[in-house]
């Protein structure tokens, strides 16, 4: 009995992910599900695709070669189904967007708020994930990242406003220390760092007029989500180098005080990028089409 495409869908979601959980949450299974299905397959193929731990989850050889055959066989048979789509006139199916945190905020209200509204055939399932993935593997019909962090071989479509980070400290911290007036006086400061989903510490770049500096500032406190450097800036516990729409309404307020600013230049905001070989769905242009729309109406 051979395997059907249901069947490999669910290998290909468990080799993405090594977990049977995470594989049932994109595809809207039960773990169990997964498992069972799992078996079934292994048993018609009379070969062990996976081999399973309590704890962990790892593609056997044979499951090497075939998610190996298998990838480039389900992207054609993706494409395939795309360009019927896009013959459709009312955009229908599902619209997987994966994004950074900050990046998901962002596109929430109002792109994707407004295509929901505006296609009720479509669906969107938007994955927050702080890793840069390869969005065509892990089964993404569209990224969105920061315009620098844009894979050169994708398609990248800007939208909101150009970016920028800040320097700020609490008024309390600040009446115990003196306020930086180049970044090297940071190193006696307690800086806030955020440590990047690689693990990595994220270093602090400035510049001004042509002279670039990137620092690995001095800090007791490392957090790996930026809105909790905000709050731990709030709270004095030190300075924090956090993205200047996080914290304008903080220093317009009087909440958090602002330093290095001719030192902090603005950049490229946010980006939606897809493959450049890829046809596009119908869902897929309506999206692209209504983000280009209200971010040239912003």
């Amino acid at each position: 009995m051979r395997a059907n495409v249901s069947e490999l869908n669910v290998f290909m979601a468990v080799a993405a992910h090594l977990s049977f959980r995470k594989a049932a949450v994109e595809l809207d299974m039960t773990p169990s599900g997964i498992s069972h299905t799992m078996r079934v397959l292994e048993e018609k193929l009379g070969v062990r695709l996976l081999n399973r731990t309590t704890r962990s989850v790892a593609l056997s050889q044979a499951g090497e070669s075939l998610l190996a055959r298998l990838r480039p066989v389900m992207r054609e048979l993706s494409d395939a189904l795309d360009e019927v789509d896009a013959m459709r006139d009312t955009p229908s199916g599902t619209l997987r967007i994966n994004a950074s945190e900050g990046a998901a905020r962002t596109l929430l209200s109002p792109y994707i708020a407004s295509f929901l509204s505006r296609y009720p055939d479509m669906s969107v399932d938007l994955i927050a994930d702080g890793r840069m993935v390869d969005i065509v593997e892990e089964g993404f019909d569209l990224g969105v990242r920061l315009r620098e962090a844009v894979p050169q071989d994708m398609v990248a479509v800007p939208f909101g406003q150009r970016m920028g980070f800040a320097v700020v400290a609490s008024p309390a911290y600040f009446a115990q220390r003196s306020l930086p007036k180049v970044p090297a006086d940071l190193f006696s400061h307690d800086c806030i760092r955020y440590r990047m989903p690689s693990g990595k510490l994220l270093r602090w770049e400035f510049d001004r007029r042509g002279e670039e500096i990137v620092l690995d500032v001095p800090g007791r406190l490392s957090l790996n989500e930026p809105r909790l450097m905000v709050q731990a800036a709030l709270e004095g516990i030190g300075v924090a180098y956090a993205f200047k729409q996080d914290v304008r309404d903080h220093i317009a307020e009087g909440r958090l005080i602002a330093s290095l600013e001719d030192w902090l230049q603005d950049f490229d905001g946010m980006c939606l990028y897809y493959p450049s070989r890829r046809n596009l769905s119908a869902g897929m242009r309506a999206f692209i089409d209504l983000v280009k729309l209200v971010a040239g109406q912003a």
